[in-house]
């Protein structure tokens, strides 16, 4: 049994934010489908700009998002210092505010998650 956290910091301004973002997704959705593994998958930083996009059907990557939706969060306070509160509110993906407002990524290494970061 393997437990990842995944954690998308990319945002969406360049092809390689996009690569990242597809890299973090697949590997979400292999942990997600290994029977046995745990995963979360946390929108941080620039990373909560993707949440808009990822949860319009006409996104190319809307499928794979919603592969592994049930496994994503979001930080709170980034949501909003990255202008995408009211999308996140509307997404109903989980925020997560456990240390100063942030996902508490010391919580996940003290619970034996790997931190993966894209």
């Amino acid at each position: 049994m393997v437990n990842a956290a995944i954690v998308i910091l990319a945002g969406t301004e360049s092809p390689a934010d996009t690569g990242r973002l597809v890299n973090g997704l697949e590997a979400a959705k292999e942990f997600a489908e290994t029977e046995g593994d745990e995963v979360e998958l946390i929108f941080d930083g620039a990373g909560t700009e993707w949440i808009p996009e990822l949860e319009a059907e006409d996104s190319d990557y809307h499928d794979l998002y919603r592969a592994v939706r049930d496994d994503a969060s979001v930080c709170d306070f980034c949501a909003g210092a990255f202008g995408v509160s009211d999308a996140v509110d509307d997404s109903g993906v989980v925020r997560l505010d456990d240390h100063e407002g942030h996902p508490s990524i010391r919580s996940l290494v003290d619970d034996d998650y790997e931190i993966i970061t894209f």
